[in-house]
């Protein structure tokens, strides 16, 4: 399903909760460190040093895809993926002006199943607990609320992939119909590194 370039993670973890991120109350996020302060950590653990590299590569400490964002991440494309056809896929481009999102809508056909998947850089310094959620409406009601925890990453010059795991699109009389999408994109720092509207409409089989 990755496109070239692409490292893949597959649901690392999902969640789906009624609070408001912020999810679990018992949750503390680990203390923030610089790529520096990780890599001089341990230096006597050989294996923990190995993983380290291998999560934040090498020679990648000052590395920056684009001077002009300042943040860690950069998201690139968030996408649905359908396994009943691997070439098939609904794509939203994130990198351009995001409120032209919610004027285009994505029809999807009763009962397949798909994934989430997004597509995104890290640059400058690793990011931690990277997570993704959505609070889906129909008709101004809620229907759902979704988390994904992406997990951590460090920069590179390729693009990450996170994959979710596989759901169902609902399906039936009573699912069909256009629905309301907020996404938002934070990490454990509570820093939030973009929101957007968009929506989809749920078709008949044919």
């Amino acid at each position: 399903m990755a496109e070239s370039g692409e490292q893949v993670e597959v649901g690392q973890q999902e969640l789906e909760e009624d609070e408001d991120d912020e999810v679990n109350p018992n949750y503390k996020a680990p203390e923030q460190k610089s790529m520096k302060e990780i890599l001089e950590a341990d230096k006597d653990d050989e294996s923990l040093v190995n993983y380290k590299k291998q999560l934040m590569g090498e020679n990648t400490q000052d590395l920056v895809i684009d001077p002009s964002i300042e943040a860690k991440v950069i998201l690139k494309t968030l996408e649905l993926r359908f396994e009943d056809a691997p070439d098939d896929k609904q794509s939203m481009d994130l990198t351009g002006d995001l409120s032209t999102l919610k004027e285009k809508k994505f029809e999807i056909v009763e009962g397949r199943p798909y994934r989430i998947a997004i597509l995104f850089n890290v640059q400058r310094d690793i990011v931690t607990g990277l997570k993704y959620s959505h609070i889906c409406k129909r008709k101004g009601v809620k229907v759902d609320k979704k988390l994904l925890m992406m997990g951590s990453y460090g920069p590179k010059h390729e693009p990450h992939c996170f994959q979710s795991a596989v759901e169902d699109t609902p399906s039936g009389l009573l699912a069909r119909g256009t629905y309301n999408v907020k996404s938002t994109f934070f990490d454990d720092d509570k820093h939030k590194y973009t929101e957007f509207d968009w929506k989809f409409e749920i078709v008949k089989k044919k």
